[in-house]
């Protein structure tokens, strides 16, 4: 049998792009799957569209009162019942074997907490602008090493559509701390990577987004000096905990660092979103 995949979609005025992105995991060759939906109250027809899909795999929720990203994510997490997770916002997609061959890597290597794959960066056409790779090594590799080159020099691991979730990994580390308004889930794989290995796939699988008016978009432009203060905040968390060992030379580069990268993601956004 074929472990129970969730899927969870944390949605909020998204009609313009569920759909397509529904579409992509309920069409994967990978079949035994739950697509859980929890729609935040959205103001727009999301709902509607949503409750259009007809297929039974599909569990869809909605939230009387607005919860927020941090809730909303993790109010999915809490109505999943599969024995791997992925959650992916509303407006990115995955290829037809992406949830078949992270599923096979997590199967075979029963220490990986995560398993990752590259990701092709889209506009809101679906045009491909760019590629967001892992970290540079392939297959099995040691969780606490990546998150602490992670916390130093970039987020080796990307956006959530990237990642598949190993449920009783997640149960001992927590859901999404609640502190953090835009980097939680950044939180969540150092977390988890520290609890265990990962398992990093260099093909190309999923697709994200770019757009001028997503969380990514309004965080690097308008509320850049924010994200610093989140990055901060999140290096200190990890080094006080004593699982990653940093410095106060390496917590000073690291905000350093995050700052010169969002002005060159700014940039990018500037050139290829809308």
């Amino acid at each position: 049998m074929e472990p129970l995949v969730s899927v969870c979609i944390p949605a909020y005025n998204n009609a313009g792009y569920i759909r397509e992105t529904i579409d992509s995991i309920l069409n994967q060759t990978y079949h035994n799957i739950e697509l859980v939906v929890v729609d935040d109250n959205s103001k727009d027809n999301t709902l509607d569209v949503i409750r259009s899909v007809k297929d039974s795999r599909v569990k869809v929720y909605h939230n009387e009162e607005n919860l927020g990203m941090v809730g909303n994510w993790n109010k999915c997490l809490s109505l999943t019942s599969g024995e791997y997770i992925k959650l992916i916002c509303a407006d990115d997609m995955l290829d037809q074997n992406a949830i078949e061959i992270e599923a096979r890597a997590m199967q075979q290597h029963p220490t990986v907490n995560l398993v990752e794959s590259d990701t092709r960066l889209v506009d809101i056409n679906g045009k491909k602008t760019g590629v967001f790779h892992r970290y540079h090594k392939s297959g099995e590799v040691n969780g606490k090493k990546v998150a602490k080159k992670s916390l130093l020099i970039q987020n080796f691991f990307g956006a959530p559509v990237n990642n598949m979730i190993r449920k009783s990994a997640l149960e001992k580390v927590g859901y999404f701390d609640e502190s953090f308004t835009y980097i939680l889930d950044f939180d969540m794989w150092v977390r988890l990577a520290c609890s265990g290995d990962i398992y990093i796939i260099h093909q190309q699988l999923n697709s994200f987004r770019i757009r001028n008016d997503s969380n990514t978009g309004n965080l690097i432009g308008a509320n850049r000096d924010v994200y610093v203060d989140e990055h901060k905040r999140l290096v200190e968390k990890h080094a006080s905990n004593g699982v990653i060992k940093l410095s106060k030379f390496d917590i000073g580069f690291s905000v350093w660092f995050r700052k010169v990268r969002n002005v060159l993601i700014g940039i990018y956004l500037k050139l290829f979103s809308k």
